[in-house]
């Protein structure tokens, strides 16, 4: 195991700048995640920290020894790509055995440690068969297996899931997780499926064209994302937004907003270093309600466009009419049991707790109703 860290780490191809002084810092054992839209730089973060793309400036440290210019066979890596590279004409057992092979280690340390792998992965009686007899998901566990057998000190996994279908990828999902907590290795872990980042991740790494936009727990970036843009990238579905005409004031508690023909209301947020004026409120469909409950809240009436029955779960999707926030967009993630038909208007609820706001540039206000993590 180790830890793992970049300083200022810079990438170029060519003209264009990838990732813009990168400061990162894994701590040993941790399983950390790397999320962000398409070019935001995170398989070439990995790439770079794996030694598979040369760095411009700053520094890679892995395990406290400066790596920026060891070969990455000599990094003590291993990497699970989203494409197999399985050998097709070997058995499995000898695509596990092969990094071990190539090492010059005995037949006695080879045998057992692929078959210890084997039994950790539950890949035991596919060993002696090759990957074409296997499926998507027995492939991958193969793949995961070999990098596990060269006891890395830091395993690296670039979109590992993103070939399986939906079912599988939950199942292979669930495994990685479980394999953490047996192997206890440094993992850091790319994708571009926040639903994998916020299920599998210690803390997850979020990126948007070459820069960190925030590094903290599933929760903090759930419940305090420092900007909009990860607000609202964070979540499904996505966080609503409707500009405010002003704040009337903001202190270090509270700010007043209003929008429209609305009443006046008041949230526990304020930060002291913004100077007032136009505001974004935000909230997550999940938050909204369909009762008046105890508590301040702020009423939206919504025209709904389309709706959809999920079971569980009743998504909603509409315009806010009147209240100075018409045709604004948003959606309603509703548990309610109850039949919604397309084309009405309803009442919704947003509890004041439950609210962001954002400033012109994009930068959150700070909430004072975050709740504890769990």
């Amino acid at each position: 195991m180790a830890e793992v860290s970049t300083s200022r780490l810079v990438k170029k191809y060519g003209a264009f700048t990838a990732l813009h002084g990168i400061d990162l810092e894994i701590e040993d054992g941790e399983f950390i995640v790397f999320v962000g839209p398409s070019g935001s730089g995170k398989s070439t973060l990995l790439r770079c920290i794996a030694g598979l793309e040369p760095i411009a400036s700053g520094s890679v440290r892995i395990a406290g020894e400066d790596v920026s210019d060891v070969d990455p066979a000599d990094r003590g890596l291993s990497m699970v790509f989203q494409n197999y590279a399985l050998f097709p004409h070997m058995t499995c057992r000898a695509n596990l055995e092969f990094p071990l092979k190539s090492e010059g280690l005995p037949l006695q340390d080879r045998e057992r440690m692929v078959n210890e792998v084997g039994k950790l992965l539950h890949i035991e009686e596919l060993l002696d068969r090759r990957p074409a007899e296997l499926s998507g998901g027995q492939r991958q566990r193969v793949a995961i297996g070999r990098a596990i057998v060269k006891e890395p000190k830091v395993f690296l996994f670039d979109e590992p899931l993103s070939n399986l279908d939906a079912e599988l990828r939950i199942k292979m999902r669930v495994e990685i997780t479980k394999l953490h907590r047996q192997i206890e290795n440094t993992i850091i872990y790319v994708t571009h499926d926040q639903v994998e980042a916020m299920t599998m991740a210690d803390r997850i790494v979020v990126l948007r064209e070459g820069k960190i936009e925030q590094v903290g727990t599933p929760h903090q970036l759930y419940f305090a994302p420092v900007n909009q843009f990860v607000a609202t990238f964070i979540g499904a579905p996505q966080m609503n937004l409707i500009d405010c005409d002003s704040a009337i004031r903001s202190d270090a508690k509270t700010t007043i907003i209003r929008f429209g023909d609305a009443p006046e209301t008041t949230l526990p947020i304020g930060d002291l270093e913004w100077a007032n004026g136009n505001l974004t409120l935000g909230f997550r469909p999940e938050h909204v309600v369909l009762k008046e409950p105890d508590g301040e809240t702020i009423k939206l009436r919504l025209r709904t466009d389309v709706v959809e029955h999920l079971g569980a779960v009743t998504n909603i999707y509409g315009q806010i009419s009147g209240s100075g926030a018409n045709h604004t967009d948003i959606t309603v993630a509703s548990h309610t049991q109850i039949y919604f038909q397309e084309g009405k208007e309803i009442d919704i609820w947003v509890p004041v707790g439950d609210c962001h706001l954002f400033t012109p540039d994009g930068k959150s206000l700070k909430r004072h109703t975050v709740p504890p993590s769990w």
